[in-house]
């Protein structure tokens, strides 16, 4: 199907401010370009940055805004030189819509650190208009940050696995930390930590949770299939794991200090930043020097690898815990996200829900 003439008003949820409310908001999306892919949205995860945005937490929103990058949809049009999708076909956003294709991450397939990259929401499109978010009736998004949803995948199962998924699987992947056999930990069993805690099983690894209270043990080991379970207030515990670990993978999005867990890792192991802070983190470097120890930082991850994880995912049957909401529902669900309560990602039913709010 060929492009359309005119631009479509649609609603979506936005917030108007940064008491991060959301209420319902028409706006109008783009033409469907030659290279677009106009897609229906089925239903979009709810990630902890999505707070992060709507409440200016960052001090960088602009409203009116439609949160959302975990998006699954059905393909509704494309355009005349979209190649690798057709109507009909079930497929899932994430949460960059563009590059620049020209510096060296962008040809090297790591374009999420491309510094002109366009993210799905709170930012301008090439052509100078904001962008929006997955809480919302439809997309329209360029073929090159499109994938498709494996079939039999469940869309609702498949969302939350468009950001929290590859946001475990980038790093591991380009650490070389893939091969079965490693010990690695998950600190905070939130969206991304439950995931990091199934995909790292699946890779075959020993699988440590490091938590602050005890009250997510059972979740971890019984139900999550954790090997162990740490609470990181108990010294004699967290003695007894010193260079125990290849890798930690730090998931908490608030200050916290990391002296404890970098003494966790063995000679050459790596604590990995996934959590979005915006208070300086701190450690002494003896920490870091008497081990060859490497704190590092991964941003979400590749389209290519957004579609191997995608792949693996549904090799090793690995689906993401979840609760599914309506978007009346969706400022309930991003108060209790901010309390941690959820297990483990909301996601909004868009398609099943009355957008107009009436």
């Amino acid at each position: 199907m060929g492009s359309t003439q005119t631009e479509k008003t649609i609603i979506g949820w936005a917030a108007r401010d940064s008491s991060g409310v959301l209420s319902p908001y028409k706006y109008t999306v783009r033409n469907t370009g030659p290279e677009d892919v106009y897609i229906k949205v089925i239903c979009c995860g709810v990630c902890h940055t999505d707070i992060h945005q709507v409440k200016n937490d960052l001090g960088m929103s602009h409203y009116p805004m439609v949160p959302g990058h975990e998006v699954v949809g059905e393909v509704v049009e494309v355009g005349s030189q979209v190649t690798k999708f057709k109507a009909g076909d079930i497929v899932g956003a994430g949460c960059i819509v563009g590059s620049c294709r020209n510096c060296n991450p962008c040809k090297s397939d790591n374009e999420q650190y491309c510094n002109r990259k366009i993210w799905s929401y709170n930012d301008v499109y090439t052509d100078k208009k904001p962008t929006q978010g997955g809480f919302a009736e439809a997309m329209v998004v360029d073929q090159k940050f499109v994938v498709h949803i494996p079939e039999g995948m469940v869309p609702e199962q498949a969302a939350p696995l468009l950001c929290a998924g590859v946001t475990v699987y980038s790093p591991l992947n380009h650490f070389g930390l893939t091969q079965s056999g490693l010990k690695g930990a998950i600190l905070g069993l939130g969206g991304v930590g439950h995931m990091g805690v199934k995909i790292a099983k699946a890779m075959g690894h020993h699988v440590t949770v490091v938590s602050s209270s005890d009250k997510k043990r059972e979740e971890a080991l019984d139900h999550l299939g954790a090997d162990n379970y740490l609470v990181s207030s108990d010294t004699e515990k967290m003695q007894e794991n010193f260079d125990s670990f290849d890798y930690i993978i730090d998931t908490i999005p608030v200050f916290h200090p990391l002296e404890p867990y970098l003494s966790l890792l063995k000679l050459d192991g790596k604590l990995i930043l996934m959590g979005v802070i915006n208070t300086p983190l701190q450690f002494v470097s003896p920490m870091v020097m008497l081990g060859r120890k490497s704190i590092t930082g991964s941003f979400i991850g590749s389209m290519k690898e957004t579609e191997e994880m995608l792949e693996f995912c549904k090799e090793k049957n690995l689906t993401s815990t979840i609760e599914i909401v309506k978007m009346d529902y969706v400022n309930k669900a991003l108060e209790r996200l901010e309390k941690n309560d959820v297990r483990y990602r909301f996601v909004v039913d868009v398609a099943g829900s009355k957008l107009d709010g009436q």
